[in-house]
């Protein structure tokens, strides 16, 4: 895993908890310019981003990152006043949020959910930057690749859209999870996206959900 603050305080604090609780190996960085470096030096699961920082931001830094083939998923920590940077981190490509006051246990299970494809949206915050999002982004014009998803699909989007991950998708339509799985894989063939927090984005986006509707 590679932490990116530009605090040494808070990337001892995220070192100290992730190895201890979990054994994660940690390389750090101390600010968003030295992303690309550190990449270079090896692939990890996930990637801790701070988002204010003083040369480059964490919304640039994830978008270089987002930009490379093979690029790792990239969480963005934030704090409770961050909304408009949120928004923007989740259009430069970034997998979720989560805020820097959150209990250590959220914190890990949040990097195990976007270092294995999932998206993690901090729920504190969530309806908030979805709506500072469409502010910035008002809805696109509806995306002729929708018309190419089947009835089903569409359904697994919205719920995604919504914050819904497999098994709760399963539940809701009754189907197994790996049909769940075999459909997600579909839509994001079907709509050229990247991973579940794109599919989120392009739910919001295209009018598939509103933000007074997502659970996340």
């Amino acid at each position: 895993m590679l932490v990116v603050d530009d605090q040494e305080l808070v990337r001892g604090g995220l070192r100290r908890i992730l190895r201890r609780r979990d054994g994660f190996v940690i390389t750090e960085c101390a600010d968003g310019d030295e992303v690309v470096s550190a990449l270079a030096a090896g692939r990890p699961d996930v990637i801790l981003m701070d988002l204010r920082m003083k040369r480059v931001g964490g919304i640039d830094a994830t978008r270089l990152v987002r930009a490379r083939p093979d690029a790792p998923p990239v969480l963005v920590l934030t704090t409770f006043d961050d909304d408009q940077l949120l928004s923007g981190a989740l259009r430069a490509g970034a997998a979720g949020f989560i805020l820097k006051d959150s209990p250590a246990e959220d914190l890990i299970r949040a990097v195990r959910t976007v270092a294995t494809g999932g998206a993690w949206l901090d729920p504190a915050v969530t309806g908030r930057v979805l709506s500072a999002y469409r502010t910035v982004r008002p809805a696109a014009p509806s995306d002729a690749r929708l018309a190419e998803l089947t009835a089903r699909e569409y359904e697994v989007l919205e719920l995604i859209g919504r914050g819904r991950v497999n098994a709760e998708i399963a539940r809701e339509l009754g189907i197994s999870e790996v049909t769940v799985k075999s459909h997600v894989g579909h839509i994001f063939g079907k709509l050229d996206l990247r991973d579940r927090a794109a599919a989120i984005v392009f739910a919001f986006d295209h009018g598939v959900v509103s933000p007074g509707q997502s659970t996340v």
